[in-house]
């Protein structure tokens, strides 16, 4: 919680809405000297798809 709400500093409903998984992605986002793997070009497409920009 400390993370999500402090670090993030997601307002509580995004925090308590948000699935483990992006919850792992946002750490991962923080720790430093890891690498990112890049999104992929179709999972890209998908998002932007699925949420466009109005």
């Amino acid at each position: 919680m400390a993370f999500g709400l402090g670090r993030l500093r997601w307002e509580p409903e995004s925090f308590w809405a948000a699935t483990p998984r992006e919850l792992a992605a946002a750490m991962r986002a923080w720790r430093p000297g890891e690498p990112q793997a890049a999104t992929q070009r179709t999972a890209l497409l998908a998002l932007m798809t699925a949420f466009p920009d109005t």
